[in-house]
C-alpha cells in the first residue's frame, strides 16, 4: 500500500512537471494557444507561475520566471517525495 501511495505522488509530480514544460513550449507558438487543451494546461499551471512573475520581472522580452519556477518545483518536489517516502517507510 505504501508503495502505491508513493507511486501516485510521484506520478502526480511528474504530470504537473510535464504540464509546465508543455505550457512553456506552447507559449512560444501563438497558433496553439486557441484550443481547449492549452486552456486546461494554462488554468493548471498559471497560478503557480504567477507567484514567480510577481517577484521576477521580465528581462527585456524574456520572461525567466517560468524557468525559475520549474527549477524550484523540481527541487521542492524531490524533497517532498523523499520526505513522503521516509514517512511511509517509518510507519511500515
Amino acid at each position: 500500500m505504501d508503495y502505491i501511495i508513493f507511486k501516485v505522488g510521484n506520478l502526480a509530480f511528474q504530470t504537473y512537471y510535464y504540464l509546465m514544460i508543455i505550457y512553456v513550449i506552447t507559449s512560444w507558438l501563438p497558433d496553439l494557444r486557441d484550443n481547449k487543451i492549452f486552456d486546461f494546461i494554462s488554468r493548471c499551471v498559471e497560478p503557480y507561475f504567477s507567484l514567480f512573475r510577481r517577484f521576477i520581472p521580465p528581462i527585456g522580452f524574456i520572461d525567466i520566471s517560468a524557468l525559475i519556477a520549474i527549477v524550484v518545483y523540481q527541487i521542492c518536489g524531490r524533497f517532498a517525495l523523499e520526505g513522503l517516502y521516509k514517512v511511509l517507510m517509518y510507519f511500515n
